[in-house]
């Protein structure tokens, strides 16, 4: 009895364990998507604020 028990903790304790890595896991991708955002927003900014001081540089 004792092992049939320890045994379905185990497996309770398994599958709770995979759930947290992936979880884990989908919130660092997450994470690093809305850092990648937010650089490509930056980058696009710096360009069109380069872009801008060019041109009037030249009138």
């Amino acid at each position: 009895m004792g092992r049939t028990i320890l045994t379905i903790a185990g497996v309770v304790l398994a599958i709770w364990l995979v759930l947290t890595v992936i979880g884990a896991l989908m919130s660092m991708l997450k994470f690093f998507f809305f850092v990648g955002f937010v650089a490509v927003l930056v980058y696009l900014a710096v360009m069109l604020v380069s872009k801008s001081s060019k041109s009037f540089k030249g009138r």
